[in-house]
């Protein structure tokens, strides 16, 4: 049981779920956190993964007192993580002017971006103490620039990116490395109704195996793939005017309950 261990949000299925994968491929040991708790350890058995090995964790990262209590026990009960990813999230589309919409955003926001916070607080201080953990974000190149209808999914992501870069500044020097990590299409249940052209798509596989590279290297920032990092380094150069044009027609994320056209 001396193999590091990898605590992981959002586990039960698409980027969270590829990452335990390749972690338990790597020999790590597993703290898996997913509100489908019975779905995970149905995965877990199916993978034939050693249960002395995987841990799961049912946790809501949107409750506070839930993800809190989540880290709590595998601190107890599998030890300190080595790396803990928080790549819980959701990706709803919104529009202003409906008012149920503003509710999307606000349980956005309490999942991509205080869920992930919460995720990395019961482990911060023991990290410091021990002067050794990777404190890992999922971001998206969706918080380059905002989308149209993809406001609630750009904001909190790019509230991720200036979220782990302040992280970042205040773990120097104690020992805690903070990745910031940002996928391009991924095909997982968060895309699939995305009514648009994905280029340079990949699979959940495709993305771990990089985004494991990425964490093991003591990369900070990663895009992946990287030809997205470039398209979304020169959308932000666009003047404004000519990027709305250039969206203008494109697809908008289907809102909650419409169907993608």
């Amino acid at each position: 049981m001396n193999a590091p261990l990898v605590f992981i949000t959002g586990a039960s299925s698409g980027i969270g779920q590829a990452l335990a994968r390749r972690y338990a491929q790597a020999g790590w040991r597993l703290a898996l956190v997913a509100r489908r708790a019975d779905e995970l350890q149905a995965w877990v058995l199916a993978q034939g993964l050693d249960a002395e090995r995987v841990q799961v964790y049912r946790a809501d990262v949107a409750d506070l007192e839930s993800i809190a209590e989540a880290g709590r026990l595998c601190i107890e009960r599998q030890g300190l993580p080595d790396v803990v990813v928080a790549s819980a999230g959701i990706s709803i589309g919104m529009d202003t002017a409906i008012r149920e919409d503003l509710g999307v955003l606000q349980e956005t926001l309490a999942i991509n971006n205080v869920g992930l916070a919460a995720t990395f607080h019961p482990f911060v201080g023991a990290m410091r103490a021990r002067r050794a953990g990777t404190l890992v974000g999922i971001a998206s190149v969706a918080a380059i620039r905002g989308l149209p209808g993809h406001g609630a999914y750009c904001a909190s992501k790019a509230a991720v990116v200036a979220y782990c870069e302040s992280l970042r500044g205040e773990c120097r020097d104690s020992g805690v490395r903070v990745v910031t990590i940002l996928p391009g299409y991924v095909a997982t249940p968060l895309t699939a109704r995305n009514p648009y052209s994905m280029p340079f798509l990949l699979s959940a596989e495709q993305f771990a195996e990089r985004a494991f590279r990425a964490i093991s290297s003591g990369a900070s920032y990663r895009v992946i793939p990287w030809q997205m990092g470039v398209v979304a380094k020169l959308m932000r150069l666009l003047p404004n005017p000519l990027f709305d044009r250039l969206f203008a027609g494109r697809g908008r994320k289907p809102r909650r309950g419409e169907t993608a056209s």
